[in-house]
């Protein structure tokens, strides 16, 4: 990771600047030089070098904001494509992959590996924020997870907030034949330890490299409903946010009317989980009357359209959110459920999935009798905006996810030199058009180069390897 030199940093003779905002002010109207000073944008327009200033030459590149990830779950990223649970829907996948092979993370060295793998893999996509919805803890676990987790994601130089999530209860859906790595706390222990992590890691202001945030796995199944008020009124005093998982699936909400006699947004609303200090990722399953409910409160979604694809949970009705005004950012979910768990993957099935969406159009196919899609439901500009100054809103971070004048200096500058961006008209679209992982000239975040030439400086990614390999190989034995 490379610090600032004295000077500053100077990003020089970019093609395209993309600000993070919506409509037409996410193509920068000036030049596309930027100046960054003590982490901080401090210029944008046609510059010229200063004395003792580093020049990043960003000649034919293209800078977008740096992508914000607003859900994951970090551990998950050794249990890419486990067979048990490849072609499962979310309730059986959860049964057969992430429960049972928690076991394996009993150790500190699991969780490491885990998290960095997940870390590099998003940092080479351009991301500089992650919001890990970090849940494996179990009492008597025998090392300091959120420790783990943020000394990770400090070498690497990036920014995270660590939704501390848990469970208070063991779900009968999943849990019937959990290793002792599941068992549940009590909620005054899960209390407890997100107050403590609030003390050791919670910066509160707007460009925050650590954050932390109560989040309880799933409100419906992971706590008893009266603690859902407890957890809430606990997390306002400490001055943090909620969040949790929510309307993943139509089960899902027929469960929830089944056994509380609302739905799942409902549920959450009687318990004073709603608000503008919330969000839930998911929420695939929303009815006209929520949605208006979601953007009147300011209650924010973190949607995750490739993880909701592979467990064939729908698709969540983004255009209409942004519509209404709903915070909505983007999200990779877990590794076990997206294999390719990069935010520029996600970027590109996100653009393509709401075009695909028969409810975005309501137009006949000529001759099949069958509604089709719309082309422009979710433009390229909607996707880099809920990917990062959205993500950036959702998660209260009011100085990250746009490139402005005393914004933090959170940027990727992509060098699309492959042969998929030959012949690409507008080269500005093309690292969520044409997908891919275009190079990474430099990733830039808090002001600090943390990629260069698409290299993590100080990572040696051979020997990430073999140590994920390993890790697997013990899950395998």
């Amino acid at each position: 990771m490379n610090e600032n030199p004295a000077g500053g940093l100077l990003v020089h003779g970019a093609a395209h600047l993309w600000t993070g905002e919506r409509g037409a002010a996410m193509r920068h109207a000036g030049g596309t030089d930027l100046r960054v000073r003590g982490g901080v944008i401090t210029a944008i327009g046609t510059l010229t070098p200063e004395p003792a200033e580093r020049v990043i030459d960003a000649s034919g590149c293209v800078l977008y904001p740096g992508w914000v990830n607003t859900h994951h779950h970090l551990f998950q990223s050794l249990l890419k494509g486990i067979p048990a649970g490849i072609d499962l829907p979310l309730v059986q996948w959860l049964a057969a992959v992430p429960v049972p092979y928690r076991r394996y993370f009993d150790q500190e060295q699991a969780l490491r590996v885990a998290a960095r793998v997940g870390l590099v893999e998003l940092m080479l996509s351009g991301c500089t924020t992650v919001c890990d919805h970090q849940y494996h803890f179990y009492p008597g676990m025998p090392y300091d997870a959120s420790q783990a987790l943020f000394d990770e994601a400090g070498k690497l130089g990036l920014r995270l907030v660590l939704a501390r999530g848990g469970q208070t209860m063991a779900r009968d859906m999943t849990d019937v034949q959990a290793p002792p790595e599941v068992a549940p706390v009590t909620v005054e222990m899960f209390l407890e330890s997100v107050e403590t992590d609030v003390r050791r890691f919670h910066d509160p202001g707007p460009m925050a490299m650590r954050r932390i945030v109560s989040a309880i796995t799933t409100p419906n199944w992971s706590c008893r409903p009266e603690e859902l008020r407890l957890m809430a009124r606990e997390a306002r005093r400490l001055g943090i946010r909620l969040h949790s998982h929510l309307s993943e699936t139509f089960d899902y909400v027929r469960w929830a009317r089944e056994v509380h006699g609302s739905t799942p947004l409902q549920f959450v609303e009687a318990h004073d989980w709603v608000g503008s200090d919330v969000w839930f990722a998911h929420m695939v399953h929303l009815s006209d009357d929520e949605i208006a409910f979601c953007a009147r409160t300011g209650t924010g979604v973190a949607h995750c359209p490739q993880s909701n694809g592979r467990l064939g949970s729908g698709i969540a009705r983004v255009p209409e959110m942004l519509a209404a005004g709903v915070p909505v950012g983007l999200a990779v979910d877990g590794a076990a459920s997206n294999e390719a768990a990069d935010m520029i993957s996600e970027a590109h099935a996100c653009w393509l999935m709401h075009r695909a969406d028969p409810r975005a159009g309501g137009r006949a196919v000529a001759g099949a009798g069958q509604p089709g899609g719309h082309a422009a439901a979710l433009t390229v500009e909607d996707v880099v905006h809920i990917g990062t100054a959205g993500g950036a809103r959702v998660l209260g971070l009011g100085g990250v996810g746009m490139l402005a004048v005393g914004m933090a200096a959170d940027f990727a500058v992509y060098d699309l030199d492959g042969p998929r961006y030959f012949g690409l008209h507008d080269m500005a679209i093309g690292p969520v058009a044409s997908g891919g992982r275009p190079t990474l000239r430099a990733l830039v975040c808090n002001g600090r180069v943390v990629v260069e030439h698409d290299t993590i400086p100080g990572l040696d990614l051979g020997e990430l390897r073999r140590d994920a390999a390993a890790l697997v190989g013990r899950m395998n034995f």
